[in-house]
């Protein structure tokens, strides 16, 4: 009797053989997974060069009356708004241009304004402009829907659902993969000295062009499912022709999508109450540390600041991302086989009801870490691989516009939430660190209900059912 192709390993090349160590390979798959991988490594290589100078520079953007914290948060609501439009305006250029098209012009946008914000850095060619960090900051929420998001919703419409739930954990680790080894690159060219913060905006430019041809060699191997867009076309009728706005109105068109945005929205509410909080304390430890060191001036204190936050974040992220890559590789395509989806979107939610019940009970800066660390290292592996795998059963229509919404504007929309929560808490009820905990707590309970919920109706979408 012949061999099911699951069990026909005969056929599988030496690549494809390797990643059985990681995930359920079938003959054919493994190039087009290797690529991918290494797309979305390069991807997230050039966001953790960006990344950090954004927490540097909001750093030293300062705002009479307002306390580091504050700034940071409501540049997060800020970004919320912007979103609202950039989210829009990117679901009438997916309308409008096919998706190769799509990709290659908005990472070339971007390349130009990385370009444009390293001419602009504080005392280079110009004086520091006021406001600075603070429209940088913005711009790296954009970044993320034009690079970052538009990757994910094109390696989800490569694959079908079946063949995406075996490939996507895998490729994610290419995500992580790159996000740790770029951490650690920033950690340790700041930490030597030999290279100016602002240069990594130049070295994130390489991988990006990168990223361009690899995509474009993707969709010329896989045809991008010519037929899926015939195939879908009877699932996205009922979808709105794209407007400014389309990208928020479009979760309310179906169960489906509105919980995935609440997901969405309820985990980066959570998420940035912790960073907020990690945020002011590391700024108090950095102010404190320029007095002890007799570091004296304005000019000089801002460096430090800046410079001392920056190599921070780059260390931290370097954590981070080594334990998510472990999770990622040896965790999430078994947690999905053995657990299936449910287990792979809950796991984050249980897992920041403990850290955030420890926080509140202890609520200093060594246990804030350690438990952020945990927090985000699942964030970036089990549940950034539940994320994709949410949208393997969705048309390609819905996936071209509702996930880079539900990815991006539904998130930055907990930032906003997270700003809101600064500013009742601060200015208003003058919280404490363990109030602001608790009431974290209390959020992550609603969460793991909507959670529930979303299983049910991804069960539902599995299934053949319509969304």
């Amino acid at each position: 009797m012949p061999q099911s192709p699951i069990d026909n390993t005969s056929q599988l090349s030496g690549s494809e053989k390797f990643l059985r160590l990681f995930t359920e390979v079938r003959p054919g798959e493994g190039t087009t997974a290797i690529l991918l991988f290494a797309n979305v490594f390069l991807i997230l290589l050039a966001y953790y060069f960006i990344k950090p100078v954004r927490e540097g520079w909001i750093s030293i953007s300062n705002v009479q009356g307002l306390s580091s914290m504050e700034v940071k948060a409501y540049s997060s609501f800020l970004q919320s708004i912007m979103l609202l439009f950039v989210v829009g305006w990117y679901a009438q250029l997916a309308a409008k241009w096919d998706k190769v098209t799509l990709f290659t012009r908005a990472t070339l946008f971007c390349i130009s304004n990385i370009v444009i914000f390293w001419v602009l850095q504080p005392n280079l060619f110009f004086d520091t402009y006021p406001m600075m960090g603070i429209i940088y900051y913005l711009w790296v929420g954009m970044f993320s829907v034009f690079v970052v998001a538009q990757f994910w919703t094109f390696a989800a419409d490569i694959y079908t659902n079946e063949r995406g739930k075996r490939m996507l954990p895998f490729i994610a680790i290419g995500a992580t993969a790159g996000a740790a080894f770029g951490s650690w690159v920033v950690s340790t060219l700041i930490g030597s000295g030999l290279v100016p913060t602002e240069a990594l905006l130049l070295m994130s430019i390489f991988p990006l062009l990168a990223s361009i041809y690899i995509v474009r060699k993707v969709a010329k191997r896989e045809a991008l499912h010519a037929n899926a867009d015939a195939k879908d076309s009877n699932k996205s009728a009922a979808v709105e022709k794209p407007s400014i706005l389309s990208g928020a109105k479009l979760v309310l068109l179906s169960k489906f999508l509105l919980l995935a945005a609440l997901v969405a929205m309820l985990t980066n509410w959570v998420n940035t109450n912790g960073e907020n909080l990690l945020f002011r304390v590391i700024q108090e430890s950095l102010k404190s540390d320029a007095q002890v060191q007799g570091i004296i001036g304005d000019n000089a204190t801002v460096a430090f600041i800046r410079d001392g936050t920056t190599a921070f974040y780059g260390n931290f992220y370097f954590w981070v991302n080594v334990i998510a890559l472990l999770l990622q590789a040896f965790v999430a395509s078994r947690l999905l086989k053995y657990g299936g989806f449910a287990a792979l979107l809950l796991i984050l939610p249980v897992i920041a009801l403990t850290s955030y019940t420890v926080m509140a009970l202890l609520p200093v800066l060594a246990v804030i870490k350690i438990m952020k660390i945990a927090e985000n290292a699942t964030d970036y592996s089990l549940n950034n691989t539940s994320k994709h795998v949410l949208w393997l059963p969705v048309s390609s229509a819905t996936k071209f516009r509702g996930k880079p919404a539900v990815d991006t504007l539904y998130v930055r929309l907990g930032d906003g939430l997270a700003a809101i929560t600064v500013l009742i808490g601060v200015q208003m009820l003058s919280l404490s660190t363990t109030g602001f905990f608790a009431f974290n707590v209390f959020l992550v309970l609603i969460w793991l209900v909507v959670g529930i919920l979303l299983v049910r109706e991804h069960r539902r979408a599995s299934e053949g059912e319509p969304i």
